[in-house]
């Protein structure tokens, strides 16, 4: 059974603006993709081609004007709660602590707050967050910011993780450095992990598999297995598998 099954998807926004002679948006055009049980895959392509919508739509935020989505086997089309979704930003709340944010998905579902925190808090270690329960957003480097977002999401125990850009705006050094811990991380958790990026890079790094979107409207234009055994940025397979990826990028680009 496939983790996530995506059968011919397709989705228009309607412009919303009538008189004004501003045409429909078409985001998404018949995508079908299947992914493997506890597969990392990274979804890159032009800015702007549809890799947030469908992430919307893999998720239950939006229903598609066409086609399936199924979690596991189960038909979960337009519906929320079957996938554990992480936004660019990390939309920690001020005024709650580490333990308090990161508990607030689990609360946000009706766990009591005392359940929730015990269970934030046994995972605390996992997530270099230890000593830091009762830190405030506002006292956090950004890599800290993403692990508090990252165990909000995890700890919702949904089989399948939609992680959207989730280290877009740090640093270089606190990018790779969270790339690491990333890496690691998802070898204990066990889960399907969906990532969205636009560092090359950072895809072969991370990922079992890359989908190549096209530019809007989103079309699947080519499938990636990272070779096992990739090695370093200097390691020839590496070089090779990363123009190849830089081709298909011209190649979505393109109206």
């Amino acid at each position: 059974m496939k983790s996530v099954e995506l059968r011919n998807i397709s989705h228009t926004f309607a412009s919303g603006r009538s008189g004004r002679g501003l045409p429909d948006l078409k985001v998404l055009d018949q995508i079908d993709l299947a992914i493997e049980p506890g597969w990392f895959t990274a979804f890159i392509g032009p800015s702007g081609a549809g890799k947030s919508t469908l992430f919307n739509v893999i998720t239950g935020l939006i229903k598609p004007d066409q086609g399936q989505v199924l979690i596991s086997g189960e038909q979960v089309t337009g519906k929320t709660g079957h996938v554990a979704y992480m936004p660019q930003k990390d939309l920690l709340l001020p005024w709650r602590n580490v333990i308090r944010n990161a508990t607030a998905g689990l609360e946000a579902l009706g766990t009591p707050v005392a359940e929730a925190a015990e269970r934030a808090q046994e995972m605390l270690g996992l997530f270099g967050l230890e000593g830091f329960d009762e830190a405030y957003p506002g006292t956090l480097s950004g890599g800290m910011r993403q692990r508090v977002a990252l165990l909000r999401t995890v700890l919702l125990d949904k089989p399948v993780l939609a992680l959207d850009e989730p280290f877009g705006a740090l640093d270089a050094l606190t990018r790779r450095q969270m790339q690491l811990w990333l890496a690691e991380l998802r070898t204990r958790l066990g889960k399907t992990i969906l990532f969205i990026t636009h560092d090359i890079e950072e895809a072969l790094f991370l990922s079992d598999e890359i989908v190549v979107l096209s530019n809007r409207p989103a079309r699947i234009l080519r499938r990636f297995t990272v070779p096992e055994g990739i090695g370093s940025m200097d390691d020839p397979l590496f070089i090779k598998t990363r123009k190849e990826l830089l081709d298909s990028l011209k190649e979505a680009e393109r109206p």
